[in-house]
């Protein structure tokens, strides 16, 4: 990407065209969500994820989950 950076807008104007593909995973039966604790970032990773995470959210690439399953 470095190399090419002037391929790649500095500012996304928003999400692409909604396409018609339909995905899903299909789960063992009786598949729990396992638990786990987020991976540990330095305080300043930690301040650039939460930076970027607002401004993904505040332009409405991204949205709160509180759904079971997810990655650490």
């Amino acid at each position: 990407m470095h190399q090419n950076r002037e391929v790649f807008p500095e500012e996304l104007s928003g999400l692409p065209p909604t396409r018609p593909v339909e995905f899903q995973i299909d789960l063992v039966p009786g598949a729990a969500p396992v638990g786990r604790a987020p991976y540990r970032l330095a305080p300043s990773k930690m301040k650039e994820l939460a930076e970027q995470l607002k401004e993904l959210s505040d332009k409405g690439f991204i949205r709160p989950s509180s759904l079971p399953w997810g990655a650490p």
